[in-house]
C-alpha cells in the first residue's frame, strides 16, 4: 500500500499541479487540483479539500492560505510565480498525504519519512532527466551530426521537451490509478466553471460545463516549454556543464516568466484566447468526464473553499 502511495505522488508531483492563478474573473477566483479520491480548492482565504471515504461519506479538512507570498517581495512580476509553484507543490503534498490516508483507509499517516524523501529525489531525478537532460543530449547530438546552428539546437531541443510531456502526459492516461485522478480533475474544472459563470453548484448544473480551464496547470507546463526555447537560448552555448547548470539556474526565471503570460492570458482578450488555444488542448490528456459522484467531492470542496458551513467529520 505505501509503494502505491509514493507511486501516485511521484505522478501528480510534476504532471497534475493544476495551479490556483490569481487571474481575473468576474467573481471569486478560485482554483485548485485533483487528489486521490478527491478534490483541493482554494478559495480567498482558505483551502478547501474534500475527499470521498470507501464507505462513502465525504472527509473534509480546510486551511488557511499562505500570506507571505503577497508580501514583498514575492508580489513582484516573476516572482510571484516562483512563489505561488512553491506554495502550491508545499500544499498539494500535504493534500495528497491526507487524501492517501482517507481514501485508502489508513489510521496512521500517509508517508513515512523515508518514502517522503525517496519520493521528492525520485521525482526531482525524473523531472530533471526527462524534461532537461534527455532534450539537451538528443539535441546536442543531432544537432552536431547534422551541423546545426546553436539556434537550431536549441529550438529543437525545445521540441523534444514538449515531445517528451506531451508523451509522458498521454502514457499517463493509460494508467488506470491515473484515470480516475484525471476524473477528479476534470470535476474540479467543471466545478469552477460553473461557479464563475454564477451557477448554482449541484452536480447535474457543473456536468453541463466543460472540462477545461484557461486557468489549469497543464496549460502552464506548456507554456513553460516554450518560454524555455527562448530563456535556454539566451544562455548562449558553452560546455556540458555550463548547458546543463544554466538550465537549472534558469528553470525559476522560465516558471515566473510563464506565470506573468498566463496570468495575462487568463483576461477575457481574444489575443488571450487565441495564445492560450494549443495549451487548452492538452487538458484532454490530463482530464476525464467526471461522474456525478466525482462532481459531488468537487463541489463539497469549492465549498469548504469558501467557507460554507458543513458538518464536522472526524479527521485522520
Amino acid at each position: 500500500m505505501k509503494t502505491k502511495h509514493v507511486t501516485l505522488l511521484l505522478s501528480r508531483f510534476f504532471t497534475l499541479m493544476a495551479l490556483p492563478w490569481d487571474a481575473p474573473c468576474e467573481r471569486l477566483p478560485v482554483g485548485g487540483q485533483a487528489v486521490i479520491e478527491g478534490v483541493l480548492m482554494k478559495g480567498y482565504q482558505q483551502w478547501g479539500l474534500s475527499v470521498r471515504e470507501p464507505d462513502g461519506g465525504l472527509w473534509r479538512r480546510s486551511w488557511s492560505v499562505a500570506t507571505w507570498v503577497k508580501r514583498f517581495p514575492w508580489d513582484w512580476p516573476v516572482l510571484r510565480g516562483v512563489a505561488v509553484m512553491a506554495d502550491m507543490m508545499k500544499t498539494g503534498y500535504r493534500a495528497l498525504n491526507l487524501s492517501a490516508q482517507v481514501a485508502l483507509g489508513e489510521e496512521e499517516g500517509g508517508f513515512s519519512l523515508t518514502e517522503t524523501v525517496l519520493s521528492l529525489v525520485l521525482a526531482i531525478g525524473a523531472v530533471v532527466g526527462l524534461f532537461l537532460l534527455l532534450p539537451l543530449w538528443i539535441s546536442e547530438g543531432l544537432g552536431g551530426r547534422w551541423g546545426w546552428s546553436p539556434h537550431g539546437i536549441h529550438a529543437f531541443e525545445g521540441l523534444v521537451r514538449g515531445g517528451v510531456f506531451v508523451a509522458y502526459l498521454a502514457l499517463m492516461g493509460c494508467w488506470g490509478e491515473m484515470r480516475r485522478v484525471f476524473a477528479y480533475h476534470g470535476a474540479e474544472h467543471k466545478t469552477i466553471n460553473a461557479f464563475e459563470a454564477g451557477e448554482d453548484l449541484t452536480p447535474e448544473t457543473a456536468l453541463r460545463y466543460s472540462r477545461i480551464h484557461r486557468r489549469c496547470g497543464t496549460s502552464f507546463l506548456l507554456v513553460v516549454v516554450a518560454v524555455s526555447i527562448l530563456v535556454f537560448g539566451l544562455a548562449g552555448t558553452g560546455g556540458a556543464l555550463w548547458r546543463f547548470s544554466s538550465r537549472i539556474v534558469l528553470l525559476p526565471v522560465v516558471v515566473g516568466l510563464s506565470y506573468e503570460i498566463i496570468r495575462w492570458a487568463s483576461k477575457d482578450s481574444l489575443l488571450g484566447r487565441w495564445l492560450l488555444a494549443p495549451a487548452l488542448l492538452l487538458q484532454y490528456l490530463t482530464t476525464r468526464e467526471p461522474s456525478s459522484d466525482q462532481l459531488e467531492v468537487a463541489i463539497d470542496a469549492l465549498r469548504v473553499a469558501l467557507g460554507d458551513p458543513l458538518p464536522e467529520t472526524q479527521n485522520p
